[in-house]
């Protein structure tokens, strides 16, 4: 993605100091572009936490760096699989619901536990990083490549009139180091030069549609408007979205879809109103040890003050928290709710695009596909 003159991905390794993980601060967009360092284990594991990052295939990569920077944390008097141990499961306790994270995580220690010396743990740990970050850069391109077929149907169904894209919450580029997911068709779509819309929910609490979607798309320079998170089921009753299309942090062996609240009454009304509802995730994403997403997917419970709160910018100065509610109102945050499989119209994946059903999903497992 170029911001002004720039490409930039959302994790790096800084070439200058290979001691350093660079990161974007998703916290501050749209207001401040502003870059983090992280040089320590428990940097990665705040930047996780506090949602400096996110974004399942970010966070999963970034879990990846910090098994390197626990690498070269090892000294001569360090109990070397005692301390990558405990910089895994320290890691893994950051975000429950985000599977890629543990899938990075397992990736890691798999490839570290050939080594001893440290210096060929830093070089094993570095290019497991790098090679995750690559893939999944990739995996968001082959996503974008076979979403893109879909819309160029649904523009040909409408002679080549706007094509009317909802999504929930943020699924693009700094959520998955580049491309993004469900913003990976969008993309590729305009860039080839077919009419694309986007209607973007403005996704409360925490406003990363608002916020990190308008942002990008405007950026790319993609026709879109912000809607209250509320509104989409009215624009789909006046025939106003062609297709809906969201990411995912976990889905299930048998094809439920965790992602950010609101994304199930999204599913919902567009099964009530005949519209195509998609699904855009790398097979990272996909948990096949969980059978049943509705009763299995860990759906973490964040801060209250989340919801009791809303961030913005006040006289173009200063990024500020407002409270939005009576003083002592209590408050519950589900960061994420789960869409069963049955509203879902298909997974576009980096492999290919299938059924949301344990059969189809076990195919992309086995099959080699382009």
């Amino acid at each position: 993605m170029r911001i002004g003159d720039k490409h930039y991905e959302s994790i790096w390794l800084d070439r200058d100091d290979e001691k350093a993980v660079k990161i974007i601060d998703q916290r501050k967009l749209p207001f401040d572009f502003s870059i983090v360092t992280l040089r320590t284990v428990e940097d990665v594991y705040s930047a996780i936490r506090n949602m400096t990052l996110r974004g399942a295939p970010l966070i999963g990569a970034a879990a990846a760096y910090g098994m390197y920077l626990a690498c070269l944390e090892i000294t001569t008097y360090t109990k070397t699989r005692e301390h990558l141990r405990n910089a895994a499961k320290y890691l893994l306790s950051s975000r429950p619901t985000a599977v890629n994270l543990e899938w990075a995580i397992d990736k890691q220690m798999s490839v570290l536990a050939a080594y001893c010396r440290r210096d060929r743990l830093v070089e094993a740990s570095e290019k497991t990083a790098e090679d995750i970050a690559e893939q999944e850069k990739q995996n968001c391109k082959k996503i974008g490549k076979h979403g893109l077929g879909i819309i160029e149907e649904i523009s040909r169904q409408k002679n080549g009139e706007p094509v009317n894209i909802l999504t929930h919450c943020n699924a693009g580029w700094l959520a998955c180091i580049d491309y993004g997911t469900a913003t990976a068709p969008v993309y590729l779509a305009h860039d080839k030069g077919i009419k694309v819309h986007v209607w973007v929910d403005e996704t409360r609490p925490r406003n990363q549609g608002a916020r990190l979607t308008a942002w990008e798309l405007g950026n790319h320079g993609v026709p879109h408007t912000l809607v209250a998170d509320n509104t989409g089921g009215y624009l789909m009753q006046k025939g106003d979205v062609d297709i809906v299309i969201t990411g995912s942090d976990r889905t299930s062996a048998n094809g439920d879809v965790a992602n950010k609240s609101g994304t199930y009454l999204k599913a919902l009304a567009a099964k009530d109103n005949n519209i195509p509802f998609y699904v855009a995730l790398p097979t990272s994403t996909i948990d096949m040890n969980i059978s049943n997403g509705v009763k299995e997917i860990p759906v973490e419970a964040r801060d209250g003050k989340e919801v009791t709160h809303v961030e913005g910018l006040l006289n173009n100065k200063d990024i500020v928290s407002i409270r939005v509610c009576p003083e002592k109102t209590g408050a519950i945050n589900y960061a994420f709710d789960i869409t069963p499989a049955y509203l879902v119209s298909g997974l576009i994946t980096e492999k290919g695009i299938c059924r949301a059903e344990e059969k189809e999903i076990e195919k992309l497992f086995s099959e080699k596909k382009n």
